[in-house]
């Protein structure tokens, strides 16, 4: 059976104040510093809208119009699978407002303009997968032991559940419209001064204790935490070390530069 055409929501906007990365490279917002000789947002998109499993590709910023004139970025405008949409300061509001006006759009990819190593390896790895699960949320995650073979030393949050611990690969799918119940949860916790007792309150304390604890493995974590939100949810383990390694970073940028050379 064929699988639906994807809709990719490339978020390509900025956090409020100064982005260090890139005020480094002297650019209006981190998704146009340059990475190989292009910029972020320009090598991340030439993936997706190559990509045979991605119907369309809408572009998610607060500076839609300089993203947009950049020397790197103008064969955007001319790709007519391409769109730009604004997007406020609160990413998940700007997921779920950009679902809400595309409802036909699902099942809905969204990645980051900052996922400068994603490659048609990682974007097959995760669809496939996360397509495959049945599941009306998908994200994509690295075990640790994945990420230390393959660069040793390289500092990531860990996310550890029983038998194994992972960092996150900025890879989401949204496949159904029960998948909004988990981005207003994720806009609701955003917009609580009080973020730890928002999150306590939506997945109750037994759950967070069994995470902390490490009694579950990472999929019996979400099968109760999907069953309390009333969807269900699927970790996809990709085997491929630069799927979490995203460029917000000096350290991150030299290390990006470095394995785009050794592609090349």
């Amino acid at each position: 059976m064929n699988r639906p055409l994807v809709t990719a929501l490339l978020l390509a906007g900025s956090r409020p104040g100064v982005d260090p990365l890139a005020a480094h490279f002297g650019v209006a917002t981190k998704a146009l510093v340059p990475l190989g000789g292009e910029a972020m947002l320009s090598r991340v998109a030439r993936v997706l809208v190559g990509h045979p499993g991605i119907g369309r590709v809408i572009i998610l910023g607060q500076q839609g119009e300089a993203l947009a004139r950049h020397p790197d970025t103008a064969w955007l405008a001319d790709d007519p699978a391409v769109s730009f949409e604004s997007g406020g300061d609160s990413v998940s509001a700007a997921i779920a407002e950009t679902i809400g006006r595309h409802p036909s759009g699902y099942p809905f990819f969204v990645t980051t303009a900052d996922h400068a190593l994603l490659d048609a390896a990682i974007l097959d790895a995760f669809l496939a997968d996360a397509l495959a699960s049945g599941s009306d949320v998908a994200f994509g995650m690295v075990e640790r032991r994945t990420l230390e073979a393959r660069f040793p030393g390289n500092r990531r949050t860990w996310l550890r559940f029983r038998g194994a611990s992972y960092s996150g690969a900025n890879l989401f799918l949204f496949a159904t419209p029960r998948a909004l119940r988990a981005i207003d949860l994720w806009r609701t916790i955003e917009q609580q001064r009080k973020k730890a007792r928002a999150i306590v309150g939506a997945f109750g304390p037994l759950i967070l204790a069994g995470v902390a604890l490490r009694l579950w493995s990472l999929p019996q974590a979400l099968q109760k935490a999907g069953r309390r939100l009333g969807l269900s949810a699927a970790a996809i383990d990709l085997p491929i070390a630069e799927a979490c390694i995203d460029v917000d970073k000096i350290e991150d940028h030299i290390l990006a530069e470095r394995l785009l050379a050794a592609r090349a």
